[in-house]
């Protein structure tokens, strides 16, 4: 009988203890559960955080992006106005500022009414003096006779706006390899931005805080993305490239002269026209480095030729 109940006792401890182990396994399945869903739910906290960043770089990207494409068409704009009011005094059309304005008028304003009642002594004649006048044939004064345009001035070298610049800072162009971005002080408020092919012809530290000639009046144009303002004027065969150097003493803002061509420069060069195309068969070298125009020296009056080191005979473009 003893042995029978030990028996009994046996299972049903048997049974107690598999039954604690499978709630104590279940009990730990449930805390991994937890700890996975704490994980997972700090993971989701940080790839949104991590979304919420880029969101705000895109946006603060593109918000750069549209005040530097704003900051571009200004300048487009005044270049524009600048090229209009030019060609309206060659036009013989006096300019008279406006004030408050960055513009221009070409005519004199109108005469404002003159204001007030009439004198009642001219209204009392009025309505006495009933009977019909007789209209006046007026006559046809003659049109007056517009002024002949201004002759446009010859193609040469005096339309190109030719200056000393320094390059104040330098680099290569991020989405072209053989393209250098510069910002060159012209001797203007702010550097102007010039994209210039000379990676493969001229060293980055020979461009860095150098002096050069800078043609100024080109149109801007987007190479690869960026806006360049001016043309860097070099010394140039298929093999080999030269930086032109500015005379010693020169300083940025500096204008370039030829001599026997009156500096007369288009405040933007007409690309239609082709006046740069038109000059550069006559820009080169001789045979003492001097870049010349038609065989006259290019000069900074007072302090001396613009000249190329070692290139002689050659291109300037």
């Amino acid at each position: 009988m003893l042995r029978k109940t030990a028996t009994t006792v046996g299972s049903a401890c048997k049974k107690y203890f598999t039954k604690f182990e499978k709630n104590r396994r279940t009990m730990s399945d449930l805390q991994l559960i937890a700890n996975n869903n704490e994980r997972a739910e700090a993971l989701i906290n940080s790839i949104e955080a991590e979304i919420s960043g880029i969101q705000q770089q895109l946006v603060e990207r593109q918000k750069q992006d549209l005040i530097k494409e704003n900051a571009e068409l200004a300048k487009e704009v005044e270049a524009a106005l600048a090229q209009l009011v030019q060609l309206e005094l060659r036009n013989g059309k006096k300019q008279i500022p406006v004030p408050g304005s960055r513009g221009f008028c070409t005519s004199a304003a109108p005469e404002a009414p003159p204001t007030g009642g009439a004198p009642a002594s001219t209204v009392e004649a009025t309505k006495v003096s009933k009977e019909p006048k007789e209209k006046k044939v007026k006559e046809k004064k003659p049109a007056p006779e517009k002024p002949a345009a201004a002759p446009e001035a010859p193609v040469d070298v005096g339309r190109l706006d030719l200056r000393v610049g320094k390059i104040v800072e330098v680099g290569r162009h991020p989405d072209a390899d053989s393209l250098y971005l510069e910002k060159i002080d012209c001797g203007e408020a702010a550097p102007r931005t010039v994209v210039s092919g000379l990676v493969k012809f001229v060293p980055l530290e020979e461009m860095q805080n150098r002096l050069v000639v800078v043609m100024c009046n080109l149109k801007p144009a987007k190479m690869r993305g960026v806006t360049s303002e001016a043309m860097v004027m070099c010394a140039s065969t298929p093999d080999k490239v030269e930086v032109l150097s500015p005379p010693a003493g020169a300083v940025p803002g500096d204008l370039v002269h030829c001599e026997g061509y009156p500096r007369q420069p288009d405040a933007q060069l007409n690309p239609k026209k082709k006046i740069f195309e038109a000059c550069a068969p006559d820009l080169m070298t001789n045979g003492d480095l001097v870049a010349c125009y038609k065989g006259a020296a290019l000069h900074v009056p007072g302090k001396g030729n613009v000249v190329a080191q070692t290139l002689k005979n050659v291109n300037v473009k």
